[in-house]
């Protein structure tokens, strides 16, 4: 067997949102959406045990791939994201005509979704594994990352 040295995977998903930033000074003021995607990285070292079905991997990216999506994805997809200092009569209204409306208690800017995101993930990794990275695509040309080093 060779040297089990920490090793990291990532996992790549995407989904459709749409947002709107309260009081920004620019077109996010209102409501639009993006093709996000989303970027996993988590570390770990391969399974040594002979008898297992997961012998040499960090973690089965099916594993890795359901809480991503149990966490984020399903919830998140074709989802409108609003403030909760929105005028509620405007939240209110939405809730009465559409589905999926969340509401969080940040402005979801990609900066604040990649840190929450972040916390989601990480409350359900299996201790021995590692949340080492995770980046947020907004557009073709914008993300915004969330690394384990910055956030000790």
């Amino acid at each position: 067997m060779i040297n089990q040295a920490v090793i990291r995977i990532t996992k790549e998903f995407k989904f459709e949102m749409a947002h709107a930033l309260k009081d920004y000074d620019g077109l996010c003021r209102n409501i639009h959406g993006h093709s996000y995607e989303l970027k996993v990285t988590i570390a770990g070292r391969p399974v040594t045990d002979e008898k297992s079905p997961k012998l040499g991997m960090v973690m089965d990216f099916s594993d890795l791939k359901k809480i991503v999506r149990e966490q984020i994805v399903d919830r998140y997809d074709h989802a409108l994201v609003l403030y909760n200092k929105m005028p509620s009569t405007l939240i209110d209204e939405l809730r009465k005509n559409f589905e999926r409306i969340i509401i969080k208690d940040y402005n979801p800017t990609s900066e604040l979704m990649v840190q929450d995101f972040a916390r989601l993930i990480k409350e359900k990794l299996p201790e021995h594994l590692q949340l080492k990275h995770v980046l947020l695509r907004e557009t073709v040309t914008s993300y915004a990352e969330w690394f384990a080093e910055d956030n000790q």
